[in-house]
This record gives structure tokens, C-alpha cells and sequence, in this order.
């Protein structure tokens, strides 16, 4: 009878652990990533084959495009560079350049500048139509001097981040947009020696680091504990 009851208690035990991991379960599925802070800023494209953009890997200051080539400017809203918004004319070089003759020494850069939309407008602005231009600038020029060229006054802040364009917006740099949740650092903004801007790196919700939150914490802590005792109980009743 003492053996029946052992196996048993066994069974009830095993029964309970699989429920308490059922139960941790549910709660890591619960917690779920958190949405990352959105930022208003100048997010920076290279012009690719056929017409198409392909986010920047680098600043401005640090890229030195070829003759032939077309960047973008786009300013966006956004957390990081699958958010971010491209440019919405094509990077065609030959329509950019096509009267804009080569000359020694020189090198032309095809400059795509898009303001955004109203959605995009910091405080109710309205963003000024699109540009482009063909910058013809010095073999060694980096493309934020291809934009200097043919954009003034552009506006930057302590970090060398790209701040404004045209003079526009005309203020701020990078803001958070309000009402998002979250403060994750977004991948899109880049200073112009090719550094991110600084955003934060807290979790929603989570006041830390972007670790895990409390309320995961807590309740994997009490599964441990509620299983702990289940396992206890059970030996004392062995003994």
C-alpha cells in the first residue's frame, strides 16, 4: 500500500510540474517584444542599379561615392531602417546629371532630397516640395559634401548627426515622436562620421535595460518557487 501511494504522489507531482511549466510558458509568450520609440529624422539612402534605394550603412561624411552616383535624403518617421521611408523619386543618375557636363578633377553626385510628408512634419510644418540636383565636387568629396553643395544650410548637432536640410525642419534633431511606446535606440539615425544617434535602450514598460520586465521576472520567480514546494512536499510525504 505505502508503494501504491508513493507512485501515486508521483504521478500528482509530475501532473503539477507540467502545469507549472505550462504556466511559464504562457507567461513568456505573454510578455512579447516591446515596440520600439519612434524618431523623426533625416534617414540617409544610396542610389542602387535600376532606379532602386538601399539603406546607408554609413554617415554622410564617411561615404565618398563615385562619379555616377545618386544619394538620398528622406526626411521620416521611424524606429529603425526597415521603418524608415525612402525616397520617393528614383535614383536615375542620367536624368540628374544628364546637363551637367564632366570635367577633370571633378565627379557628379545625383542628390534626391524628399522633405516627408505632412504626417512626417514635426509640430504641424509643412515640408517644402522635393529637390534634386547634380553635384559636381572634388574626386575625394564624402556625399554630406555633395549635399552641402547643392543644399545650404544644412544643420547638425554635437554628435555630427544630420540634423536639417534646406534649413529644414528648423529645430530639433532625431526627436522621439510622442504617444510611441518603448525607447529603443533606432538603427536609422546616423551621425555624419557614420555614428547612430543616442536614443535610449530601455524595454516598454520595463524601466531597465531592454532586459526582460518585471512582470516576466515575477512570474518566472514564482513558478520556481510554487515548483520548488510541490518537489519538497513530496519527499517529506516519501519520508
Amino acid at each position: 500500500m505505502r508503494l501504491l501511494r508513493r507512485m501515486r504522489l508521483l504521478r500528482r507531482t509530475r501532473a503539477a510540474g507540467a502545469l507549472l511549466l505550462a504556466g511559464a510558458v504562457t507567461v513568456l509568450a505573454a510578455a512579447g517584444p516591446a515596440h520600439a520609440q519612434e524618431y523623426r529624422y533625416w534617414a540617409f539612402w544610396d542610389g542602387a542599379d535600376r532606379g532602386s534605394w538601399t539603406y546607408a550603412t554609413q554617415g554622410p561624411a564617411t561615404v565618398r561615392p563615385a562619379d555616377g552616383a545618386v544619394e538620398g535624403f528622406r526626411f521620416t518617421v521611424g524606429a529603425d531602417s526597415a521603418a524608415a521611408g525612402r525616397p520617393r523619386a528614383a535614383a536615375d543618375f542620367d536624368a540628374l546629371c544628364r546637363a551637367t557636363p564632366a570635367k577633370d578633377g571633378r565627379k557628379r553626385i545625383g542628390i534626391v532630397i524628399d522633405f516627408g510628408t505632412a504626417a512626417d512634419a514635426p509640430g504641424g510644418a509643412r515640408p517644402p516640395a522635393a529637390r534634386t540636383a547634380c553635384a559636381q565636387v572634388p574626386e575625394d568629396a564624402s556625399a554630406g559634401e555633395a549635399l552641402a553643395a547643392v543644399a545650404r544650410p544644412l544643420r547638425y548637432d554635437s554628435n555630427a548627426l544630420l540634423c536639417a536640410i534646406a534649413g529644414y525642419p528648423t529645430s530639433g534633431c532625431a526627436d522621439q515622436v510622442s504617444g510611441a511606446d518603448g525607447a529603443k535606440e533606432p538603427g536609422a539615425p546616423k551621425g555624419a562620421d557614420g555614428s547612430t544617434a543616442s536614443g535610449g535602450s530601455k524595454g516598454a514598460g520595463d524601466g531597465g535595460d531592454g532586459g526582460p520586465s518585471a512582470g516576466l521576472l515575477g512570474g518566472v520567480a514564482a513558478v520556481v518557487v510554487l515548483g520548488g514546494a510541490a518537489v519538497r512536499q513530496a519527499r517529506r510525504r516519501r519520508g
